[in-house]
């Protein structure tokens, strides 16, 4: 396979890993605001026994389960990103790595590990610097 091509498919891998990097993100994003709700629930009971009733009622009300974008709860969130954008990145990622490297991945990287393995005069890796693992160990 050509430089180029393989450097394409593996700056598509580089995209795709970073958008999985802000999923994790969006479930971290999903999971505090679960707990940040659970919190205001307490906080809402600690005032009502504190004799702020008012105030509880109105955080009640206003916050406590209000959708934290328009119609949606993050789980909501979550489900949308996962079933729209990233599916199609992923797939589309996994569809170009089949048709031009064989479904290989991290093609580039594997590359990269062989120019830069460190040999001795005779050809043999350093310690640390083997190809791949150790079959026996």
């Amino acid at each position: 396979m050509d430089d180029l091509t393989v450097e394409a498919v593996g700056k598509l891998a580089e995209a795709l890993e970073t958008v999985e990097r802000a999923r994790g993100h969006l479930y971290e994003f999903h999971q505090l605001i679960g707990s940040g709700d659970a919190a205001l629930c307490e906080a809402v009971g600690q005032l009502r026994r504190a004799g702020h009733a008012d105030l509880a009622d109105r955080i009640d009300r206003d916050l406590v389960g209000r959708n934290v974008l328009p119609g949606r709860w993050t789980f909501q969130i979550v489900e949308e990103f996962d079933d729209g954008y990233w599916t199609c990145f992923r797939n589309l990622e996994r569809e170009t790595r089949e048709a031009l490297l064989a479904g290989r991945r991290h093609v580039y990287e594997a590359e990269m590990k062989e120019r830069e393995r460190t040999v001795d005069r005779h050809g043999e890796p350093f310690p640390g610097h083997e190809a791949t693992p150790d079959p026996d160990a």
